[in-house]
C-alpha cells in the first residue's frame, strides 16, 4: 500500500477531503471560467446571435458529456473500489478499459452526429439566424471528440487512484492553452466559432499528453502495463452500470435543454436562447464547484466503503453535503443580487441583458439547496447503489422539470420556461432527503 492509498485508509476526513477536493474544485473553476471566458470573447468578437448558437449547442454538449461521463466516472468508482480492496492488478485493468471504450465510442458518436448535424440542430431550436454559428462550432469539436472522451477519461482514472492534483493540472493545462488561443483565434485570424472551438480542441490535446505522461510513468498503482487493454467484457459492464447515473442526468439534461430552446424560441425568440446561454454559463460555474467537491468526495468514499469503513463513508458524507450547500447558496447570493453585471460581462445589447438579468434572478430562486441534492446522489454512486443514484439523477429532470417546461409555459409565457427550474429543484431536493433517510436508517438497522 502506497502512501496516497494509505491516507484514503488513515487519514483525518476534515483534512482528506480538502485535500482530495481542493484540486478538484479548482481545475472545474478553472475549466468554468474558461467557458465564461470563451463565451465573452464569442459575445464581443463575433455577436449576440453567436452566444444563441452557442446555446443551441447545449442539447449537444450533454449527449456527448452523458457518453463520456458514463465511462469515465463509472471506470473512476470501480478503480477506487478495487484500489479500496487492495486489488490493485484490477484496477489497473479498469484503466485499460476505459481507453478501449472511449475510443470506439467516441468515434461512433462523431461520426453519427456529423452524419446528422443540420437536421439535429434544427431540432434542438436552431433558427435560419443562428444554424450557421451552431454548425461552425460543433463540427470542429465532433473532430476532435476523441481526443475530449480520452481526456476526461484518463483524467478521471488518475483522481480516483490518488493523485488529485495532477488531475487538477490537467484542467490548468487545457485551459491555459485554451485562453492564449481563443483570442487570437476569433479576434486576430477571424476565425469566429471555429477559432473558439479549435482552441478548445488544442487545450485537450495538450491535456491528453500531459495524462500519458502519468500513465506511462511508475509513480501510480494504476499505469499502463502490458495486458491491460485487452478487452475484458465483465469489466467493461460493470464499469457501464457504475457510471448510469451521470450517463442519465446528462442524457436526461440533453432531452431538457431541448425542451427549453424550443420554448425560448417560442415565447422570446434567438435572444431568449442567448440569456439562456450567458445564464448557463454562470450557474454552471457553480455547478461545476460542487461538482469538483463530488469527484474529491468519490475517491474517499469508495475507497472506505470497499475496505469497511461505514464511520469515515458517513463523515465525508455529513462535510460534504455541507460544503456543497454552502457553495451553491453563494451563488443564489450573487445571481439575485448582483444579475446585472454578471450578465453584461457577455454583452452590451440591450434587449438581451434585460433578458438575460431577468433569467438570472428568475432561474436560480431555488439554487441554494442544489449543491445538497448534487452531494447526495453522488454518493449513492460512490458506494455502488446505481439503482438509486439513477433515480435520483432522474427525478429532477424527468420527473419534475420536463413536466413544467410543458405546463407552466402555456399559462406563464416567458416566465413560466424560467420559473421550472427552481420549482423541479424544491421538488427534487425533498425527494433526495426522504430516500436519503430511509436508505441510511436501513444501513444502520
Amino acid at each position: 500500500m502506497d502512501d496516497r492509498t494509505r491516507a484514503l485508509a488513515d487519514a483525518p476526513i476534515s483534512r482528506l477531503l480538502p485535500a482530495y477536493s481542493l484540486p478538484a474544485i479548482i481545475g472545474m473553476t478553472i475549466t468554468s471560467l474558461y467557458n465564461i471566458i470563451a463565451g465573452i470573447f464569442i459575445g464581443h468578437g463575433v455577436g449576440p446571435l453567436a452566444i444563441s448558437g452557442l446555446a443551441v449547442n447545449f442539447p449537444l454538449f450533454n449527449l456527448i458529456m452523458a457518453l463520456c461521463m458514463m465511462v469515465a466516472v463509472g471506470g473512476a468508482t470501480v478503480c477506487s473500489i478495487e484500489l479500496g480492496r487492495k486489488n490493485e492488478e484490477r484496477a489497473g485493468q479498469v484503466l485499460g478499459q476505459v481507453v478501449i471504450v472511449n475510443a470506439v465510442v467516441s468515434v461512433a458518436a462523431a461520426l453519427a452526429l456529423h452524419a446528422f448535424i443540420d437536421p439535429i440542430l434544427t431540432l434542438f431550436g436552431a433558427s435560419d439566424a443562428t444554424r450557421p454559428y451552431a454548425r461552425d462550432y460543433i463540427v470542429v469539436l465532433l473532430a476532435g471528440l476523441p481526443i475530449g472522451f480520452l481526456m476526461l477519461g484518463l483524467n478521471n482514472v488518475m483522481r480516483a487512484s490518488g493523485h488529485p492534483v495532477k488531475a487538477m493540472g490537467t484542467a490548468l493545462v487545457s485551459v491555459a492553452v485554451n485562453i492564449a488561443l481563443a483570442p487570437l483565434f476569433i479576434f486576430s485570424f477571424g476565425w469566429g466559432m471555429r477559432g473558439a472551438a479549435l482552441a478548445t480542441v488544442l487545450g485537450q490535446t495538450a491535456s491528453c499528453g500531459w495524462l500519458l505522461l502519468h500513465f506511462f510513468g511508475g509513480s501510480s498503482p494504476v499505469r499502463f502495463r502490458a495486458g491491460i487493454f485487452r478487452f475484458r467484457p465483465a469489466l467493461c459492464r460493470e464499469i457501464l452500470a457504475v457510471g448510469l447515473p451521470p450517463f442519465f442526468m446528462n442524457a436526461c439534461a440533453c432531452l431538457v435543454v431541448i425542451i427549453i430552446n424550443r420554448s425560448l424560441n417560442h415565447y422570446g425568440g434567438d435572444l431568449a436562447i442567448g440569456a439562456y446561454g450567458i445564464l448557463n454559463r454562470l450557474v454552471m460555474l457553480f455547478g461545476m464547484v460542487v461538482m469538483g467537491l463530488t469527484q474529491g468526495m468519490q475517491p474517499i468514499i469508495g475507497y472506505n466503503f470497499g475496505a469497511g469503513r461505514p464511520d469515515r463513508v458517513r463523515r465525508t458524507l455529513r462535510m460534504g453535503m455541507a460544503a456543497g450547500a454552502a457553495i451553491t447558496s453563494l451563488g443564489w447570493l450573487a445571481f439575485q443580487f448582483a444579475p446585472e453585471p454578471l450578465a453584461r460581462m457577455f454583452t452590451d445589447h440591450a434587449d438581451l441583458l434585460a433578458l438575460s438579468v431577468h433569467a438570472l434572478r428568475a432561474c436560480s430562486a431555488a439554487f441554494f439547496i442544489v449543491g445538497w441534492q448534487i452531494v447526495v446522489s453522488a454518493y449513492f454512486q460512490a458506494i455502488g447503489l446505481v439503482a438509486v443514484a439513477s433515480f435520483l439523477s432522474l427525478s429532477r429532470q424527468m420527473l419534475f422539470l420536463i413536466p413544467c417546461l410543458l405546463l407552466l409555459p402555456r399559462w406563464f409565457g416567458l416566465d413560466g420556461v424560467w420559473y421550472s427550474l427552481p420549482a423541479a429543484d424544491m421538488a427534487a431536493t425533498v425527494v433526495t432527503a426522504v430516500i436519503l433517510c430511509r436508505v441510511e436508517m436501513r444501513r444502520k438497522v
